[in-house]
């Protein structure tokens, strides 16, 4: 599928893919950010990633926290009063997914990691990631992609009390 191939009309009439992110804090308060295989720019994420069919929120965020930082060793701080959506880019669209979403609707969850850094392993199964690092909340919309900074921007608002 082209991108030519999706008018703007059709990526509208999408629906958003369910999913969830992860703000793990560590004990200064310092959120764990890392940059995707797939992405070969400076854009830093927090870890996220589909519910799978059948899977509530809280279960899938604690399977994708282990996924893709290789740790369990967390326990749960807060949940996001609401869903936060995004799109992607008309070009993205066609190219990932398949073409079936025009972007992400996400239940977020912020834990306080309890293991010390050696216990976090981002060379799991399916790696996601190539580096990590933890940094202030505040600096999360400076290091992600565009267009998602307007999102990490709500997060920051909504759960800066815990930064």
């Amino acid at each position: 599928m082209s991108d030519a191939s999706l008018t703007d009309r059709e990526i509208e009439a999408l629906p958003y893919r369910p999913c969830v992110g992860i703000m793990l804090l560590n004990q200064d308060n310092h959120v764990f950010v890392a940059q995707r295989i797939d992405n070969p720019g400076e854009a830093w994420q927090m870890p996220q990633g589909g519910i799978d069919e059948g899977e509530d929120p809280m279960t899938a965020a604690l399977r994708e926290l282990e996924e893709e930082t290789g740790t369990a060793k967390a326990s749960l701080i807060a949940e996001s009063r609401d869903w936060y959506a995004y799109d992607l880019p008309r070009d993205l669209v066609p190219r990932i997914w398949k073409g079936q979403y025009r972007g992400q609707k996400q239940k977020w969850f912020v834990f306080k990691f309890e293991g010390q850094d050696v216990d976090i392993n981002i060379d799991t199964e399916i790696p996601e990631f190539s580096d990590w690092k933890w940094v202030e909340m505040k600096s999360l919309p400076d290091l992600i992609v565009p267009f998602k900074k307007k999102l990490y921007q709500q997060l920051v608002d909504e759960f800066i009390q815990y930064g």
